[in-house]
């Protein structure tokens, strides 16, 4: 929905990752389910935006004679749009075990790039005129798998734009890829992302790989790489990395890197580690997504993969700070026992409020089945209503 006090501010939605559905039947029926109640506390009288999740398995069925159509109709007849799509996790996302297993296929992988492209063709035809659509996705691959296979996933990323390129010529729509950086990932911190961008993406090489592709200009083609290759830039994963809100923004300024979309998310953040601490996060150790914890002592920051991994290790960090990638409601500054990182996404929307850093602004509390029930006192709807008021308020002040 265009934010309705202060509409130079762009798009803001929920990413629909948060209600279970593999399967493109259980995806519509989480829709017709949650967005009737959702839209009427937050855009009554006008249309509001969904930022939509799909497997690889509901976007196969998607494509099926007359699916997209129907999907469209519903809808047109809610008040509904689609401007943003989350291209993340290629398969299951709830339920079962997914940690790591998340990021599979990769950006090394030609599965990665079919499922892509072809999310990026049903956008194309979802969009409202005259708007340009965004696609998350994986930062590259995890970190532990990258070496030998940075220059594929390079490969397959201009490849991709390619295909949007030629999808732009076709539709007269443009489509970004919005690269998620996230830790414990290939692209992990602001600074290995530009890196990466400056040295493989926004290259002469790659502008020439892409021309011949095309049959673009080098000129032509090198805006294009810049069109339609980018960020995702979630706040959550910035915070738990400890990054420099305003720095890290300025860093993608000024590598040129475009921010296509602004995942609105919060973590939490625990000021002083002890026993005490360690016994109350026991709640928030669950088997389906990764919870990766950044410490900080000293100014020395250590990762660890999983907050078990962290916990088994809390002697050695003893009085750090540390924050822990699960996601939390943003409208929370304090969960019972722990502070979240809420201070930091209100930065990045004063920030954003003074200049507008994304046309793109999606929620994305995805982990509320696994929260510790005490954090779960209203439905889930009444939840993401909430948190997307709670954005809107803050754009106002």
């Amino acid at each position: 929905m265009l934010i309705a006090a202060a509409p130079g501010l762009g798009h803001l939605t929920y990413c629909t990752n948060i209600h279970a559905g593999e399967t493109w039947p259980e995806v519509l029926d989480g829709l017709r389910t949650h967005l009737p109640a959702i839209k009427a506390r937050v855009a009554p009288d006008r249309p509001m935006g969904v930022g939509l999740r799909l497997s690889a398995a509901a976007s196969e069925a998607l494509d099926r004679p007359g699916a997209l159509e129907d999907f469209a109709a519903f809808l047109r007849d809610g008040g509904y749009y689609v401007f943003t799509l989350n291209g993340f996790p290629y398969g299951t996302f709830h339920g079962k075990r997914v940690k790591e297993e998340v990021y599979l296929p990769d950006w090394g992988a030609a599965e990665r790039l079919t499922y892509t492209n072809r999310l990026c063709d049903q956008l194309a035809v979802l969009l409202p005129d005259g708007m340009q659509g965004s696609v998350s996705t994986v930062p590259g691959t995890f970190k532990t798998w990258a070496e030998g296979r940075v220059e594929a996933i390079a490969e397959n990323l201009i490849a991709h734009a390619a295909h949007l390129v030629a999808l732009r010529e076709r539709t007269g729509r443009t489509v970004t890829l919005a690269l998620e950086p996230e830790p414990c990932c290939f692209l992990e911190t602001i600074a290995e992302t530009v890196t990466f961008f400056e040295e493989r993406l926004f290259t002469d090489a790659a502008a020439a790989a892409l021309a011949v592709r095309t049959g673009q200009s080098r000129g032509d083609a090198a805006d294009a790489l810049r069109r339609h290759l980018g960020l995702c830039y979630d706040v959550c994963h910035a915070a738990v990395e400890f990054e420099d809100p305003r720095a890290s923004i300025a860093a993608l300024r000024r590598a040129g890197i475009g921010i296509f979309k602004l995942q609105l998310s919060a973590a939490l953040r625990i000021e002083r580690v002890d026993a005490a601490a360690a016994a109350q996060l026991a709640p928030f150790v669950e088997p389906v997504y990764l919870h990766q914890v950044v410490q900080s002592q000293g100014g020395r920051l250590t990762r660890f993969l999983d907050l078990p991994d962290a916990l088994a290790a809390l002697g050695s960090g003893t009085g750090s700070e540390w924050r822990v990638h699960f996601h939390v409601p943003i409208f929370l500054d304090r969960l019972k026992d722990f502070s979240t990182t809420q201070a930091f996404l209100r930065e990045i929307l004063a920030m954003h409020r003074e200049q507008p850093i994304s046309g793109h602004l999606e929620v994305e509390t995805y982990t509320w089945d696994v929260l510790p029930d005490r954090y779960r006192g209203v439905p889930v709807g009444e939840a993401i209503a909430r948190e997307l008021n709670w954005v809107a308020q803050c754009l106002a002040s």
